[in-house]
């Protein structure tokens, strides 16, 4: 007899909870085999294609395309073929909880969140996430750990018997769960307090239960009752702190003051008239991109400098380098104005390593980084995503713009990983392909920097004492104050402007 199992949606890692449901690629009654992709996710970091870690035909699908599922939330269900639904059975009835059933005769029905006992599933939920840590054994209530209330129970009604109140079946024996459920409704089932009196925190009669309070008049008792003041919290005037009248009224007028202030603020928001326009979630990359820009803003303390550079000398050098022919392997690669201003950053990098570390805001420590990992900023039609080019500083020119063209076009395709739009530690954001020229960017937190590059125009320039048509490029660097002055933010700008003017200026650093 085949058995239903149920595939919850997994973790896809760093830390990402939802995921929104692009494209089914199997139907009911389809199937499916184990680790065989069935649905196409995409989260906050990339697109996802979900495997199945059962082998068997699909029963239900749970959300439609476009609808968007917390992590552990119902996926699929599968039916598995009979032997691996023995096999389950079998692993699953040597758990301590084998033989028990719900009351109803069903038995417990095993999840399929990747954390099951050997034989559920392959245990490669998602190739290069593993799998989750097996679920914590929950420990038994025992009866003794529950203390009673003081007040006695009410008597039983024909209405209500310990068997029906407490859950059970017939003919179950008490638990330590049905103990607690029974012991405790009598309390649930109590009379509600007014709402005056549990705003305040004030029961008539409690007072005097309570013990006493500095109060002589049953009248001032009265008054007080009658506003749901509670008299442990009046100040007296009176001697010894005593509560006089007097006290009492100054306490009524302060509640309806607040009161009062309370419902005009009520009342001007309902009154306000709710904007119209079109309403945008905010979810996916664009959710993700705007939590990360406000903790940024909310977090970093940035400043910014900005120079303009005479770029020609480095637009010759790369028309000579991609003009070069072909080498003992074939063509010669082209190499990108980007590849080639990432090479100038991790050398300015290397002589300035102020500005390639993090804030560790919780210790109040600096931490320098002692690899570049180098983002670029890239425009897709999914939104705005930040490949990461591992290891920036000991590549050369060719192999950055080799890796900055494979990440560009998976991001054009949405096949990022996260692991490729995490870890960066510095970011280059050239929004001159907008035709801009200069900017103010953001800092991709945790990151300490970000330098920007306006488009490369001619303008007239000083060259050599004379005027002439250049072609000028605005470099903008972002930093993070807390890590470094402006002496060193202008030292490595000074450093890249230079490179910029002139290439040869690297070959000190080769």
């Amino acid at each position: 007899m085949a058995q239903v199992l149920e595939f919850k949606l997994p973790d896809l890692g760093e830390g990402l909870t939802e995921a929104e449901i692009v494209r089914w690629l199997v139907d009911v009654g389809d199937v499916v085999t184990i680790d065989q992709p069935v649905v196409e996710v995409e989260t906050a970091k990339a697109m996802v294609e979900v495997p199945c870690p059962y082998g068997g035909v699909v029963t239900a699908r749970f959300g439609e395309e476009g609808a968007e599922l917390p992590v552990g939330a119902p996926l699929l269900t599968v039916a598995v073929e009979s032997a691996e639904g023995a096999a389950v059975r079998g692993t699953s009835a040597s758990g301590p909880s084998a033989g028990r059933n719900n009351g109803s005769g069903e038995g417990t029905r095993p999840s399929g969140d990747g954390t099951g006992p050997a034989g559920e599933s392959s245990g490669n939920v998602l190739v290069g996430y593993g799998t989750a840590a097996p679920a914590a054994r929950r420990r038994r209530v025992r009866p003794s750990a529950f203390t009673a209330p003081p007040s006695p129970a009410p008597a039983p009604t024909p209405s209500s018997s310990p068997t029906s109140s407490a859950g059970l079946g017939a003919g179950e024996p008490p638990t330590a769960a049905s103990t607690v459920a029974s012991a405790s409704a009598p309390a649930s089932a109590s009379a509600p307090v007014p709402a005056s009196a549990a705003d305040s925190g004030h029961v008539e009669g409690a007072d005097e239960d309570r013990g006493p309070v500095a109060v002589v008049s049953p009248l001032v008792r009265r008054l007080a009752r009658q506003h749901g003041l509670d008299l442990r919290h009046i100040a007296g005037s009176g001697r010894d702190g005593l509560i006089l009248r007097a006290d009492v009224e100054s306490a009524i007028r302060g509640a309806d003051d607040e009161r009062s202030a309370t419902s005009e603020v009520r009342s001007v928001s309902e009154s306000e008239p709710v904007a119209a326009g079109e309403r945008i979630a905010l979810r996916g990359v664009r959710g993700a991109v705007a939590d990360k820009l406000s903790r940024s803003r909310r977090e970093i303390p940035d400043a910014t400098c900005w120079v303009d550079a005479d770029a020609t000398e480095l637009m010759a050098a790369r028309a000579a380098m991609n003009g070069a022919g072909t080498g003992s392997g074939g063509a010669v690669p082209k190499i990108s104005v980007l590849a080639l201003l990432a090479r100038i950053c991790t050398a300015a990098l290397s002589r300035y390593p102020e500005l390639n570390s993090t804030v560790d805001t919780d210790a109040r420590e600096i931490v320098r980084l002692p690899a570049v990992h180098l983002g670029f900023a890239a425009q897709t039609e999914r939104g705005l995503v930040v490949p990461v080019v591992k290891d920036a500083h000991s590549r050369n020119a060719e192999s950055i713009s080799e890796e900055i063209g494979r990440l560009t076009e998976a991001a054009r395709a949405g096949k990022l990983t996260p692991a490729q739009l995490t870890g960066g530690t510095f970011t280059l954001n050239n929004y001159g392909v907008f035709g801009v020229d200069g900017s103010t960017p953001i800092i991709n937190h945790p990151e300490a920097a970000m330098l920007g590059v306006g488009r490369i125009v001619a303008k007239p320039w000083v060259h050599q004492g004379e005027l002439a048509v250049r072609q000028v490029v605005q470099l903008s660097l972002t930093f993070d104050h807390r890590v470094c002055d402006g002496g060193t933010a202008g030292g490595f700008l000074r450093y890249v402007a230079d490179c910029v003017e002139q290439p040869a200026l690297l070959l000190r650093a080769l």
